[in-house]
């Protein structure tokens, strides 16, 4: 199993910008795909964006592409989210996961943090 744990949320207006990061530990090594997830109240949960370890390749939701990047330090074993241009609409919490083999599965996620919030103000 996979630990996860969040950090760097907070509020901002909106155009602003906000990193997060997600420290992983335990089996790291059977973790072929992590992500970033988000929800907001009301709302189904939402990939946000994704990353194949082995190969760097990413992939974002439509909302956030040109806005937001996703990526690996391997060394420090943590996970990024970089969001810039952020809208009201970011408004979630967000989460961090792994475990999936195919990125684009969601229910392959197995292992999530506790979550973030990020706040973004008009």
């Amino acid at each position: 199993q996979v630990q996860l744990v969040e950090s760097g949320g907070g509020s901002v207006q909106a155009g602003g910008s906000l990193s997060l990061s997600c420290a992983a530990s335990g089996y790291t090594y059977r973790t072929y795909c992590m992500g970033w997830f988000r929800q907001a109240p009301g709302k189904e949960r939402e990939r946000v964006a994704t990353i194949y370890r082995r190969t760097g390749i990413t992939n974002y939701a439509d909302s956030v592409k040109g806005r937001f990047t996703i990526s690996h330090n391997s060394a420090e074993n943590t996970l990024y989210l970089q969001m810039n241009s952020l809208k009201p609409e970011d408004t979630a919490m967000y989460y961090c996961a792994a475990g999936a083999t195919i990125c684009a599965s969601d229910h392959e996620y197995t292992d999530w943090g506790q979550g973030t919030q990020v706040t973004v103000s008009s």
